[in-house]
């Protein structure tokens, strides 16, 4: 096990459901994010021939605020989402609150959870397995909630032509989802334990 992974056992030792500054913080950053990403053409939603219409990068930041903030950041990134999903909607499919926005609340916690189980064994097979996870709680539950809503048939054929997004998005979100985590472990361990090379009363803070 690296350094970096022995001193990133917790990403933030406080209590996962406790709002700090810190994940306050977070939480604006990655909502920024989701809002500028889906409000860009082609990459936010991505024009696909199949019942929903697009395919999405809109939830990787979610994902990421699960694994890097907890599940409280993940609950807003992922609520902001779903409401960028129905603000967007071209198809009756996402024009309905509980398809655009009650399956998108879910991804940050799943991917937190999944993150949180496995860091002790693997920091990056965390990371990756989180992204995974999050990605497909999105594909599946937009799915169920869009069958059981009347929107999608139950049908075979139209099921399997979700199949090649739903892989697409989450291998996506794996790569995102890891390189992200650990990028963030490695900048937060050295702002957190960057040695001082000058003496207390020298420093300027």
């Amino acid at each position: 096990m690296s350094k970096v992974e022995q001193k990133t056992q917790s990403m933030d030792p406080t209590h996962p459901w406790k709002l700090t500054t810190e994940r306050i913080v977070i939480a604006a950053m990655l909502a920024g994010l989701t809002v500028c990403i889906t409000l860009i053409p082609g990459i936010g939603f991505i024009p696909v021939p199949n019942v929903s219409g697009n395919a999405t990068t809109g939830h990787i930041p979610t994902i990421i605020g699960g694994i890097v903030g907890g599940p409280i950041v993940g609950l807003l990134t992922g609520f902001i989402f779903g409401l960028m999903s129905l603000l967007h909607a071209s198809s009756p499919l996402f024009k309905d609150p509980t398809v655009a926005i009650l399956p998108r609340i879910f991804i940050g916690l799943t991917a937190w959870a999944t993150f949180a189980a496995l860091k002790r064994f693997s920091f990056d097979v965390a990371a990756i397995s989180a992204g995974v996870i999050g990605s497909l709680t999105n594909s599946v539950l937009v799915i169920s909630m869009g069958m059981i809503r009347g929107y999608i048939p139950a049908n075979g054929v139209i099921l399997a032509s979700f199949l090649p997004q739903v892989i697409a998005e989450a291998i996506i979100s794996a790569i995102f989802a890891e390189a992200v985590a650990r990028s963030y472990a490695i900048v937060q361990q050295r702002l957190v334990h960057a040695p001082e090379t000058k003496a207390r009363e020298e420093l300027p803070y």
